[in-house]
C-alpha cells in the first residue's frame, strides 16, 4: 500500500463515524498485539454483530476516517490495522464490511490487508492497474 492509499489527509464521515473509527482502530491495534486468532474471533463477531448492508460511499468514509484516525496514533497504523479497523467501526455501526487478508498474485510478492463490500470491490484501493490480490482470509 502507498502512502497516497494509506494515509487519508482529509476529515471523512460524520462526527459519529469519526468516533467509531477511531474506537475501532484502538480496538485493532490492541487485538493485532495479541495472539491472531484473538483478531480473527472479535472480526467473525463483528460480522454478525453488522447485519445491513453499506452503501459504498458510506464505507468509503468510514475507511477513510480510520485512515484518517491512524495519521495521529502513536503506534504503527498499516493496511492490517486499518482494515480491521474499518471493518469493527462498521459493526460498530450496524453495517457489514468484509475484511480480508491477502498476497498478490502476480510478482512482486507482496501481503496486504483490505476492507471490501460484500460481494463488491475493495473500498478505497485505488489501482490503475486493476486489483491483483487474492484474499486468503475473508470475513
Amino acid at each position: 500500500m502507498t502512502s497516497v492509499e494509506s494515509y487519508a489527509t482529509v476529515r471523512a464521515g460524520t462526527a459519529r463515524e469519526r468516533a467509531l473509527a477511531r474506537l475501532g482502530l484502538a480496538v485493532a491495534v490492541l487485538l493485532l498485539r495479541l495472539p491472531f486468532r484473538w483478531a480473527v474471533r472479535v472480526a467473525q463477531l463483528a460480522r454478525i454483530a453488522g447485519r445491513r448492508p453499506l452503501s459504498a460511499d458510506r464505507a468509503l468514509e468510514v475507511v477513510e476516517a480510520v485512515r484518517y484516525a491512524g495519521r495521529r496514533w502513536p503506534v504503527r497504523v498499516a493496511c492490517l490495522e486499518s482494515s480491521l479497523g474499518a471493518m469493527l467501526a462498521c459493526a460498530l455501526l450496524g453495517r457489514r464490511l468484509t475484511w480480508c487478508v491477502g498476497t498478490r498474485v502476480e510478482p512482486p510478492t507482496e501481503y496486504h490487508a483490505w476492507a471490501r463490500i460484500p460481494g463488491g470491490q475493495p473500498v478505497g484501493e485505488c489501482t490503475e492497474d486493476g486489483w491483483h490480490y487474492m484474499p486468503a482470509l475473508e470475513i
